[in-house]
């Protein structure tokens, strides 16, 4: 009998994951821990993921889980509908612009939805987005709308 569905769920859920990465990496050379090649990152994390996923899946084993319980889709829906508009919305608004409505829309979702809580995160969010892959990675970008940006 399987105690807790959920935890089983995410286990295999972790390994599948965790599965794809390894043969994904496979084509790549492995190269060593002091000198990475492009398939060490994919596979070593691959087998992370596999070794946390079994972990996981094996506690399922233990008695009284809680049983999987499937709401309103409408909570998913509304996040995938805001990760939907930040890939349309990125190259019109720029980076900053397209994190902040992402977080504000997604926040949507939450049963425990706060607007001011929502607006205070996708502004931070949004802040360290730009300043970790604009100006600390330097990734090609657009933080700001082409027309304020000159691009």
């Amino acid at each position: 009998m399987i105690g807790a569905p959920k935890d089983l769920a995410a286990g295999l859920l972790f390994v599948g994951f965790g599965a794809v990465a390894i043969v994904a990496g496979s084509d790549y050379p492995m190269g060593t821990a002091a000198r990475m090649g492009p398939g060490y990152f994919p596979r070593i994390l691959g087998g992370l993921l596999v070794a946390l996923g079994a972990a996981i899946a094996l506690g399922a084993l233990r008695p009284n889980g809680t049983p999987i319980a499937f709401g309103s889709p409408m909570p998913a829906a509304i996040v995938l509908a805001a990760v939907v508009l930040f890939g349309v919305a990125a190259p019109l608004l720029g980076l900053v612009a397209a994190a902040f409505l992402v977080v504000a829309i997604s926040a949507r979702a939450s049963s425990e939805y706060r607007m001011k809580e929502s607006l205070i995160s996708g502004a931070v969010l949004a802040a360290a987005a730009a300043a970790i892959f604009v100006y600390g990675l330097g990734l090609q970008l657009a933080p700001w709308p082409p027309a304020l940006s000159g691009l």
